[in-house]
């Protein structure tokens, strides 16, 4: 019997799990002395299970080509952005880049285009790129298992995907053209990962689309699901919020920086062993702030252009207009690089926050010691 968090997840309403109720008592507004109470369990878990060291990652954009309409998002197909896919070359080029900062792990990211972004494409990049990386991560367009299965073989041993939101009516109304319009693929999509053979699976909230706090619940109850039923991988969390992008989409929810750090504390608190990465997303003060509280990985010196590191691919720009390719047509003074996703907050180098990370008594990791040992 295939296995699946669609059927939980439409009754979770009636039908929650003692874990999932204690993670919601979690959630509710704290007193101060209350949150500060949350806040050392959180610390004590943090350094129990991880001790005192942080995971450090890269994100390699592909592509910004994208073939759906989700309102939030800066590469939506109908935004008149920047484009373009980088080649081979390119990809090892700006891979090279991020090698010479110390990185071994690396996301790579792109836009949903099958045309551009396929499984041959994916599994050459890591093929390119395994020599030099010792974890490699994807986060592109949900796929099937069978094309997931080449992109393994090649060396991949993470799969990220967020689900955006949880609430199937929202979700209708921010996607609104392209196969991300449907809800049960992209919320099966880490099963099918699983079941291909990735060993990290990572899932996450888009925090600005609807009430945080019943985000959190549909997260805490697939967390619950993917543990049970996907035992063999590790898996992770990240809680971006909401970040200006193309498009100019003003989110109607909000979540603030003392409900952030509650969520990631109530997360740690209930899920103990479960990694909680943190992005550039947020500003640097911030970052430092969320740090001990129970973060396990984080990003650092983030591009979300492709090309963004040493400008590859800029020389094939090219505009979409309503789906349609287009000649560049640049403004005058303007930056000719392709469109980010969305701007990062926090701008320090890798360097200055491995420093960052050693003044507060935590070693950086670069590595992926656990493949590297394993030899997988």
């Amino acid at each position: 019997m295939m296995m699946s968090f669609v059927e939980n997840l439409d009754s979770l309403a009636l039908r929650k799990s003692e874990l999932v109720h204690r993670f919601e008592e979690l959630i509710v507004p704290k007193s101060d002395q209350e949150l500060e109470a949350m806040a050392q369990n959180s610390r004590a878990l943090t350094l129990q299970n991880f001790g005192r060291t942080m995971r450090l990652f890269a994100p390699l954009y592909l592509s910004n080509e994208c073939i759906n309409n989700c309102r939030y998002c800066g590469f939506s197909r109908d935004n008149p952005i920047l484009r373009i896919t980088l080649d081979l070359d390119e990809v090892v080029a700006e891979a090279r880049h991020l090698a010479r900062q110390g990185f071994r792990q690396i996301l790579l990211v792109a836009g949903e285009h099958p045309k551009f972004v396929g499984p041959e494409y994916l599994a050459g990049c890591i093929r390119a790129l395994q020599p030099d990386f010792s974890s490699i991560s994807i986060e592109v367009g949900p796929m099937t298992t069978q094309d997931y299965v080449p992109i393994v073989d090649a060396g991949a041993d993470g799969l990220v995907v967020y689900q955006e939101t949880y609430s199937r009516a929202v979700y209708a109304e921010m996607h609104t053209a392209g196969p991300k319009r449907d809800f049960n693929f992209r919320l099966n999509c880490a099963e099918r990962g699983y079941r291909a053979g990735f060993r990290r699976l990572g899932i996450g909230v888009l925090f600005g689309l609807s009430r945080w706090q019943e985000e959190a619940i549909g997260l805490a109850a697939h967390l619950e699901y993917l543990l049970k039923h996907c035992w063999q991988s590790q898996i992770s969390v990240s809680l971006p919020r909401l970040r200006p992008a193309a498009g100019g989409f003003r989110p109607l929810f909000s979540i603030t920086d003392r409900e952030l750090a509650q969520l990631l504390c109530a997360l740690r608190i209930t899920f103990p062993q479960v990694g909680i990465v943190l992005s550039t997303r947020e500003r640097a003060s911030f970052r430092d702030f969320l740090i001990p509280l129970g973060v396990t990985t984080m990003s650092a010196g983030s591009h979300t252009e492709p090309g963004g590191y040493t400008r590859q691919g800029s020389q094939r720009l090219h505009r979409t207009l309503r789906g349609r390719i287009v000649a560049p047509d640049f403004q005058s003074g303007e930056d000719q690089l392709a469109t980010g996703q969305f701007e990062i907050s926090d701008e320090r180098s890798p360097a200055e926050i491995a420093g960052v990370l050693r003044q507060r008594g935590l070693e950086p990791v670069w590595k992926d010691w656990d493949q590297a040992l394993s030899g997988v």
